[in-house]
C-alpha cells in the first residue's frame, strides 16, 4: 500500500470515520451518562470516573486515572517510553466534562468528552488495522477539569501534562460549524466589602455600609465601559448583598469577569478595574480585599495550517462553515485552551449540533443531551480524526504549523513588549 498518494489518503480518511462509527453506541452512552449527571470544575469525579472506565475497557490503552489533578486523568495508546529516536509523533485529543451551576451541560461538555474519546478511538483504530502505517504515532487523550471554572487546562500546563505532545484537537458545540472564533482573554477576581453593621432604623450613623460600596463599584464600572475600547468586556455580579433590611451590610461581595481580544490588555482593564473597586470603598469608609483568580486565560492562537485542513475535511463531511462576518469577528467567549494554543500548535473548532438554541441557556442543556446531537458530535470527531492524518501522513504541515506557532508567540511578545513600553511612558508622562 503507497500511504503517500492522496487517493490513499482519502481511503485512510474514510476509514477512520467508518472506526469511530463502530464504537457510535458506546460513544452515545458515555455522552449521555456525563449528560445526566452534571458536576462543577474541580468536582467532576462521576464524569471522570466514568471516562476513566471507558477507556479502561478499551484494548490498549494505558490510563493514570487521577493524572496531575484529582479529577483530571490520561490515557495513552502506542509507543511507550517516550520518543523513540524522535520519531513518534505524539497526537493529543483533550476532553472536557464540568458543568455549570443550575443549568447542568448548557454548554455541551458531555460532547467534548465524547468527541475527544471519539477521535482518540477512531485513530487508534486505524492505525492497528494498518501494518504499513508509515510514521510510529502515539495518540494521548487528556481529560481536563474546570474549564468553566478555574481553568483546570492551566494547572495541567503547569503541571507539564502537555509535555511530548506534538499537535492538540478538541472541539466545542455551538450554534454553526467555525474552524475558529476568536476567543478572548479572560481574568476573574472576587471583590468583599468589610463594613460594619448596625440598626439601620435607630442608629444607621453607627454602619459603615458594604452594600453602598458594592453598589458604587458596579455603578463604576457600568460608567467606565463608556471608555473602553469596543472589544474589551466588563461584567459581573453581586453574590452577597446583605442578610436583612433593618440591618446595614457589614459584608458584600462581588464577581466579575474582566475580558480583552488579547492577553496583552488584560494588565490595563485590571488596573481600571481595580481603581473602581478601591474608588467606593474609599468613599464608603468600607474595607476592601481583591482575589483575582489563580489562572488567567489567553486568547487562542489561529493555526492557518490546522484550522484550514479542519476546514477541508469538515466540508467533505457536509459541514456548512459560516460566513456570518459579525460571528468570525466578535466573539466574545473565553477558554483555558488559549494557554494551550501557546505552547502546542493545536485547533479549537466549533461545531453545530442541530440547534439554534444559545450556549449556556436551559435549552442548551436540551440541545446537548438530545439524539438529534450526536450526529453532528460524531461528524466533528471525524473532521478532527481526519486532520490528524493529514498531519501525520504529511510532515511538511507539521512543521508548517509548528512554524506558525512560533510567529504567533512572537507576534504575542512583540505586543506585550509594546503594550509595557506604552504603559510606562504614560505613567513618566503624568509625572
Amino acid at each position: 500500500m503507497a500511504l503517500h498518494t492522496t487517493d490513499t489518503l482519502v481511503e485512510l480518511k474514510q476509514k477512520v470515520g467508518s472506526c469511530i462509527d463502530e464504537a457510535k453506541d458506546r460513544l452515545h452512552r458515555l455522552s449521555k451518562d456525563i449528560w445526566s449527571c452534571p458536576e462543577l470544575a474541580y468536582e467532576e469525579r462521576k464524569s471522570h470516573d466514568r471516562l476513566v472506565t471507558f477507556f479502561s475497557e478499551e484494548k490498549g490503552w494505558t490510563v493514570d486515572s487521577h493524572f496531575k489533578l484529582e479529577t483530571a486523568f490520561r490515557a495513552v495508546w502506542g509507543p511507550v517510553g517516550g520518543k523513540k529516536n524522535n520519531n513518534v509523533i505524539n497526537v493529543g485529543f483533550l476532553s472536557e466534562y464540568d458543568a455549570l451551576p443550575g443549568i447542568g451541560h448548557a454548554c455541551g461538555h458531555n460532547l467534548i468528552a465524547e468527541i475527544g474519546a471519539a477521535a482518540a478511538i477512531g485513530l487508534k483504530a486505524l492505525v492497528e488495522r494498518t501494518p504499513d502505517f508509515p510514521v510510529p504515532v502515539q495518540v494521548t487523550v487528556l481529560g481536563t477539569p474546570a474549564e468553566e471554572d478555574g481553568g483546570g487546562k492551566i494547572d495541567l500546563i503547569r503541571e507539564r501534562a502537555f509535555d511530548g505532545m506534538d499537535v492538540v484537537f478538541m472541539a466545542h458545540p455551538s450554534q454553526e460549524d467555525a474552524s475558529w472564533l476568536p476567543d478572548v482573554a479572560e481574568h476573574d477576581v472576587i471583590v468583599r466589602y468589610h463594613g460594619k453593621a448596625s440598626h439601620a432604623a435607630a442608629y444607621p450613623w453607627e454602619g459603615v455600609n458594604a452594600l453602598d460600596a458594592a453598589v458604587l463599584a458596579y455603578n463604576n464600572l457600568s460608567v467606565l465601559r463608556q471608555q473602553l475600547k469596543p472589544d474589551w468586556r466588563i461584567h459581573g455580579i453581586i453574590k452577597h448583598g446583605g442578610v436583612k433590611p433593618n440591618i446595614i451590610p457589614a459584608y458584600t461581595e462581588l464577581e466579575y469577569y474582566l475580558r480583552t481580544p488579547s492577553r496583552k490588555d488584560l494588565p490595563t482593564i485590571k488596573a481600571k478595574a481595580e481603581m473602581c473597586f478601591r474608588s467606593a470603598a474609599m468613599a464608603t469608609g468600607c474595607e476592601v480585599e481583591l482575589e483575582f483568580a489563580r489562572n488567567a486565560f489567553h486568547n487562542v492562537l489561529r493555526n492557518p495550517t490546522l484550522h484550514g485542513l479542519y476546514e477541508v475535511n469538515g466540508k467533505a463531511l457536509g459541514m456548512e462553515f459560516t460566513t456570518d462576518e459579525e460571528v468570525l469577528k466578535n466573539s466574545f467567549g473565553s477558554t483555558d485552551f488559549g494557554n494551550v494554543s501557546f505552547i502546542v500548535p493545536g485547533i479549537h473548532p466549533y461545531f453545530y449540533i442541530g440547534s439554534d438554541a444559545l450556549n449556556h441557556t436551559e435549552e442548551y442543556t436540551v440541545a446537548a443531551g438530545d439524539d438529534k446531537a450526536q450526529f453532528y458530535t460524531l461528524r466533528a470527531a471525524k473532521a478532527l480524526a481526519m486532520t490528524a492524518l493529514d498531519v501525520l501522513l504529511c510532515p511538511e504541515l507539521l512543521q508548517r504549523a509548528r512554524e506558525e506557532l512560533k510567529e504567533a508567540n512572537l507576534k504575542e511578545e512583540r505586543a506585550l513588549r509594546g503594550a509595557s513600553e506604552a504603559k510606562h511612558c504614560g505613567g513618566a508622562a503624568q509625572h
